[in-house]
């Protein structure tokens, strides 16, 4: 039993990624309902559960709208893993702080850019100006929209596309 399952808030609206042990436990508890089935059966001795895909909580769950934080995944996720100096697309990526850090830089979305290792070096904690270098494109917090915050499980689970458009 493995997977992922997207879970729902009573008005439909996507909220989470659990896995599928959690999803059946919540169906079982009674805490929430089966959306979609789009991965066959469990079998247990004295029953068959379906696997849910999407499940649907029976209560609301209020939350403010999630933002995304700030890691080396989500970076490289945000400049499609290519070096934003030279454009080179690898999977050695590392992260580079345009203004560094020991001169004032933040640690911020605006201020981080995925470089390979060659650029970051070249670089080095100098400035743009002072090594010389520019940016392809300016680094901006991503969108904290449900497309793009579930969208990369969208290859493997196609069925939840519907659940996701519109919000």
């Amino acid at each position: 039993m493995n997977g992922s399952v997207l879970v729902l808030n009573a008005n439909y609206e996507p909220i989470n990624i659990c896995s599928l042990q959690r999803a059946l436990g919540m169906i079982l508890m009674e805490k929430a309902s089966l959306v979609a089935n789009g991965r066959g059966v469990v079998h247990t001795p004295g029953r068959n559960y379906p696997c849910p895909s999407v499940i649907r909580l029976d209560y609301m769950i209020h939350r403010p709208r999630p933002h995304l934080k700030l890691t080396r995944q989500e970076v490289f996720r945000r400049d499609h893993e290519t070096c934003q100096y030279c454009g080179k697309h690898t999977h050695n990526l590392t992260i580079d702080h345009i203004v560094p850090r020991h001169l004032g830089g933040k640690h911020i979305w605006t201020n981080v850019a995925a470089a390979c290792p060659a650029c970051n070096h070249r670089k080095g904690g100098r400035t743009l100006t002072e090594a010389g270098m520019r940016l392809l494109h300016v680094p901006q917090e991503p969108p904290s929209s449900v497309s793009y915050i579930f969208g990369r499980y969208l290859p493997e689970n196609i069925e939840w596309e519907p659940y996701l458009s519109g919000w």
